[in-house]
């Protein structure tokens, strides 16, 4: 699908667009272009990928840019549309802000996609775009909306457009694993909001694979939700407390605080709405939701719309030998 091809991942220097750019590396593009506003990224990951840089173009840019997104788009076959203001409190306190990134970004690289006869979009939203609470998933939402209804405005034009919602990714930047690690070698202290609180996550290594999966079934308008682990915070706390004591040889105790929810969190994220429950159809990996304007048919079974959504998808809290194997096999702590 991807040997030969040109590839733009807006948010390349994002987590998930790092892994994603190594992942498409083993596919023998013609290109990655690499479009962010952080150079110093950028640089760092022109280093490391030294051995592919025939392969890699890194592009300046900002999503809300328009006219720069518009010329970093040409005669790419596919997108990735990652970038993101992502940070939960950073969009409540900057509402705006998010609304231009998250927003009209998105809306931005629709318009650069049909004007450039890209063949596919894929756009990477959030579990919290689910009966949004916050500003962050609230926007998210919105820009689902914008990729979905994208695929019956573009007239004549050939463009997919399709999403992948997902849940937080172990290890990005800004997530709790770092930060527990940081606190930890710093004042021997972690800052936990609730003990109770649960969340969809999942490796980097699982998210891009499935990400890619999303891409290929994708035919127009879907929303693609990833069927993700669920990880209690205080099993995930306690799992990186024992193995950083181990491996850094930590005597003392390290100590939890209990700071509470911040402003615009969950106790527990959704997979779905109930809305979506009775349209939404069901592969071995994902969860399809058809496009809003013609749901014609795919492969898959329809999920049983007598599910409450109180009770959707109650999937096991994932064990602390689970996630203690996948912060090793992942190198999360190194």
């Amino acid at each position: 699908m991807y040997k030969g091809k040109k590839i733009l991942i807006t948010g390349g220097t994002g987590t998930i667009g790092q892994h994603l750019v190594r992942r498409l590396l083993q596919e023998e593009p013609g290109v990655i272009r690499i479009f962010s506003r952080d150079e110093f990224k950028q640089f760092e990951m022109a280093q490391e990928l030294q051995p592919y840089a025939q392969q890699l173009r890194f592009l300046i840019g900002d999503v809300r840019d328009s006219q720069r997104l518009s010329r970093a788009m040409e005669d790419v076959d596919y997108v990735f549309h990652c970038a993101a203001m992502k940070h939960v409190p950073a969009c409540e306190y900057n509402p705006f802000e998010a609304v231009q990134t998250n927003v009209i970004g998105t809306q931005n690289v629709i318009q650069a996609a049909i004007n450039n006869h890209v063949k596919k979009v894929l756009f990477t939203s959030t579990d919290k775009a689910i009966s949004p609470t916050n500003t962050y998933g609230a926007t998210k939402l919105t820009a689902e909306k914008l990729i979905s209804a994208a695929e019956y405005q573009k007239g004549p034009k050939s463009t997919v457009f399709a999403s992948v919602r997902f849940g937080n990714v172990m290890g990005s930047r800004g997530s709790v694993i770092p930060l527990f690690k940081k606190q930890i070698l710093n004042r021997a202290e972690i800052t936990l909001t609730d003990p109770d609180m649960l969340r969809f996550m999942m490796t980097p290594r699982q998210a891009i694979e499935l990400i890619l999966e999303a891409n290929s079934l994708s035919s127009g308008g879907e929303v693609f939700v990833l069927k993700m682990p669920v990880v209690k915070i205080s099993d995930l706390a306690e799992v990186i407390i024992n193995y950083m004591k181990k491996k850094y040889k930590i005597k003392q105790e390290i100590k939890i605080k209990v700071v509470g929810l911040r402003p615009g969190e969950k106790m527990v994220e959704k997979l779905l709405s109930a809305e979506e429950v009775i349209t939404a159809i069901e592969t071995n990996n994902l969860y399809i939701l058809r496009p809003v304007f013609n749901r014609h048919i795919m492969e898959g079974e329809k999920i049983g719309t007598e599910m409450k959504n109180d009770n959707l998808f109650k999937f096991e809290v994932v064990k602390k030998s689970i996630l203690c194997k996948w912060l090793e096999e992942e190198n999360l702590l190194s």
